[in-house]
């Protein structure tokens, strides 16, 4: 039987007989072409009229797995696959490695974990030797860790940068995933991986008049690589965690003509403890990594490196209570502050107000204006994302530092010379900086055109309910994993994704002879249930954060995480494993290309520490 295939009128790309046509790509009725016959084209009229189908020529891929991000999680996530001996490919739309970092490289970008624990934990050498000097990484110094993690591992030859995912379909008869990528090819995978991260698509305001104006307009997730505040005035909205860095920057840096924080939540924010690291203290730290790690992954919440608190806040005396919060407050960190206090402060309403009049006490003492001290002062709930700084509050005490209270005197719109309250002011600047947040967590992903079994989209399995089974998989989309996916949990982010990527890492070898690793839509379900119980009376839920997606415009809330904690997620992880992989299933090997692969011994390179 001789093979026939679709060519498009007047151009024939030749093929070798190894290319697999995807099925994802849909091609027109023929009409006025022509097709292949050995290597000929020849018009249709020498045919009977018919409407074109791909043929897969054979049974190869292009790779075991694709990963998608190359953050923390996709490079975690290539080092382990290749540890199993699959071919893998890591594709990220940015020009390096980095994830959010590389994005979000705007003056003032830090972690707000602390140095020893914002990196890998499986690389105890790397941990011992990698130089930090300060509490907290600034984004330059992460971006170097990550970049020297690729190196030492040379896993630099897996990542194609500069690329990004356009749309993922499942074909259900071959078992394999066919991505289409911006590059024009489509690949042909086992696994599909994402590891787009939690905070990586940009959220604007629907503010009117958002694209007139004829200044610099800058969003804090793509900032330029050029830029200048020098005798600039300059408008920051928004001031959640990258609000109050800009503004903590801004305050020590005072090259700009003013600065005005458009402010919708005043915040809580407590001091980080940033400084220089003593060479006894790293020592120290060194000494007891394994100890460390041990506790932030198997005893604690949040994984930041103190263990939490089981005293009610509300069972000491009034003194306790602030010598407690003193003593945090001088430590420094925001989580340590929510966290290793007092154990009721994320669900016991007087417990939170006795934090939320301390850090109110600390404003009315550091703010000099009382204006200023006014409109930056919270009255709400201690109940967001906590923040930590070196010196926000602080910052409003320059006189070209000011801040409009939007509850008060809302914007009305942006106009060609700057931003129009309320009151009727129009307010000129040379800059505006949106530090207005990301669709967070789900974002990335429903903007995507990723279909599963019978072509249903990932944007529609969502549609009540951004669902998932650990935050890793999802019903009808076989053999798609994600990192960091809704529902996952809420901690520090790198020994989070360590989990994830472990647990991924697990299914896929557990499950290489077979065809398909599926989660059960009554293990998602239940996973759903789960995760609503836990927040069912925590004061967070009723905040309007990011957290639940209440940040972004039409945007349903939802319980985007699992809040039980680390060390209870990994205890569950452990318990579905004993189980017998509870929730999953592997459905047996029928017609998917078979995957041979053979553990590979990945060995650290001598590369020199930045």
């Amino acid at each position: 039987m001789q093979r026939v295939r679709y060519c498009p009128a007047g151009k024939f790309r030749r093929q070798a007989s190894s290319s697999v046509v995807p099925p994802l790509m849909r091609y027109p009725r023929a009409r006025k072409t022509s097709v292949e016959v050995r290597g000929r084209c020849f018009p249709t009229a020498a045919f009977l009229t018919f409407v074109p189908r791909p043929v897969i020529m054979n049974d190869q891929l292009d790779f075991d797995a694709l990963v998608v991000g190359a953050g923390f999680g996709g490079i975690y996530m290539l080092y382990k696959l290749r540890q199993l001996g699959l071919s893998v490919k890591l594709i990220d739309v940015a020009g390096g490695v980095g994830g959010t970092w590389y994005w979000n490289r705007y003056p003032g970008a830090m972690s707000d974990t602390e140095s020893y624990m914002y990196r890998y934990s499986w690389d105890l050498e790397l941990l011992r030797s990698y130089p930090w000097k300060n509490h907290y990484l600034k984004q330059p110094e992460i971006m170097a860790y990550l970049n020297h993690v690729v190196d030492r591992y040379d896993l630099r030859k897996y990542i194609q940068l500069n690329t990004e995912m356009l749309g993922a379909d499942y074909d259900e008869g071959r078992n394999v995933w066919r991505v289409k990528i911006s590059t024009g090819e489509i690949l042909t995978v086992r696994y599909l991986i994402t590891a787009l991260g939690l905070l990586s698509r940009k959220n604007y305001p629907d503010i009117p008049g958002i694209d007139t104006f004829q200044g610099e307009k800058y969003h804090t997730a793509a900032w330029p690589e050029q830029y200048s505040f020098k005798d600039k005035r300059i408008a920051v909205i928004g001031n959640g965690s990258t609000g109050v860095q800009i503004i903590t920057y801004l305050g020590k840096n005072r090259d700009f003509k003013s600065v005005t924080s458009f402010q919708r939540h005043p915040q809580y924010s407590v001091p980080s403890g940033d400084g220089p690291v003593s060479k006894e203290y790293r020592e120290w730290v060194n000494a007891n990594y394994p100890r460390i790690w041990d506790e932030a992954k198997n005893k604690t919440a949040f994984a930041f490196g103190y263990l939490d608190s089981s005293t009610p806040a509300m069972s000491v005396s009034a003194e306790e209570r602030q010598r407690k919060f003193q003593e945090s407050w001088e430590k420094g960190n925001g989580f340590r502050f929510l966290g290793w206090t007092f154990g009721d402060l994320t669900f016991n309403e007087e417990a939170n107000e006795a934090a939320c009049e301390f850090i109110r006490s600390k404003i009315a003492e550091i703010v000099k204006d009382p204006e200023k001290r006014r409109k930056i002062t919270p009255h709400d709930l201690y109940n967001r994302r906590p923040l930590c700084d070196s010196g926000y509050y602080e910052a409003f005490n320059h006189d070209n530092i000011d801040v409009v209270l939007l509850p008060e005197n809302p914007i009305t719109t942006i106009t060609l010379k700057g931003i129009k309250t309320a009151d009727g002011v129009e307010h000129e600047f040379d800059m505006i900086i949106f530090a207005t947040g990301f669709d967070a967590v789900d974002g990335n992903y429903t903007r995507l055109r990723v279909h599963g079994r019978g072509g249903e989209s990932l944007a529609d399995h969502w549609r009540s309910d951004s669902s998932s089974y650990l935050g890793i998989a999802v019903s009808n989309f076989p053999n798609l994993f994600m990192l960091a996916g809704p529902k996952g949990p809420f901690t520090n982010i790198p020994p989070a994704l360590e989990a994830h990527v472990e647990i991924v890492a697990e299914l896929i070898e557990h499950g290489q002879s077979r065809a398909t690793i599926e989660a059960t839509p009554q293990a998602e379900a239940g996973w759903s249930k789960i995760c609503e119980d836990l927040v069912a009376n925590s004061l967070f839920k009723r905040a309007s954060s990011w957290i639940f997606g209440a940040n972004v415009a039409g945007k349903k809330k939802s319980t985007l995480f699992y809040f039980g904690g680390l060390a209870n997620f990994r205890q569950q992880w452990a318990e579905i494993v004993k189980d017998g992989y509870r929730g999953f299933t592997f459905d047996p090997l029928r017609n998917a290309p078979k995957i041979t692969s053979k553990p590979v011994e990945l060995t650290s390179s001598s590369v020199p520490c930045a």
